[in-house]
């Protein structure tokens, strides 16, 4: 008889609400530096440079005001795989393991989980947009394309991995 394990509640880790609200905050602050280049300055070159500005910054000021808004998880941990605010859905079958992986970001050094795909090409072919435009550069710097950045988890690395973990004790984790 095989011994059968109890499903476990899903693991939901939530957004940073004081980095989410900074971003915001932040971008609206560079959009409105862009306004201002816009409409006091004659030169080409600021004009081109708010246009970018307004537009760069203003969809950052949506997209983060849009997480505010719904509160939707940063990442969410069950049974049959996680969910990710940027990365989409992974089921834990096209998931090779896990590693952590410290990067330096500005003399600064961050770590960041590492998801080590069976077929990445496949999982790019669904992903979403801004993973896709990233994914290139992550080779190039020796990452995977599916990578989650812990800086705006409640949770270090370590745990969430734990967490990954008790969702798929057959979960390899690579060190």
């Amino acid at each position: 008889m095989t011994e059968r394990r109890a499903a476990l509640p899903p693991t939901a880790y939530p957004s940073s609400l004081r980095r989410v609200l900074l971003l915001f905050l932040g971008s609206l602050a560079f959009c409105a530096l862009g306004a201002v280049l816009l409409v006091r300055h004659d030169s080409v070159k600021a004009v081109l440079g708010g246009a970018a500005a307004v537009g760069f910054f203003g969809l950052c000021a949506a997209v983060s005001g849009s997480r505010l808004v719904r509160r939707r998880p940063e990442l969410v941990l069950d049974e049959a795989g996680l969910d990710h605010v940027q990365l989409g859905r992974i089921a834990w079958e096209e998931v090779d393991g896990v590693r952590i992986r410290e990067v330096e970001v500005r003399s600064a050094s961050r770590r960041m989980i590492g998801l080590v795909l069976h077929d990445p090409a496949g999982y790019l072919a669904r992903a979403p947009r801004i993973v896709r435009a990233t994914a290139s550069a992550n080779l190039r710097l020796g990452f995977g394309p599916a990578n989650i950045s812990t800086v705006s988890l409640p949770a270090g690395p370590e745990e969430v991995v734990q967490a990954m973990v008790r969702h798929r004790p057959r979960l390899t984790v690579h060190r």
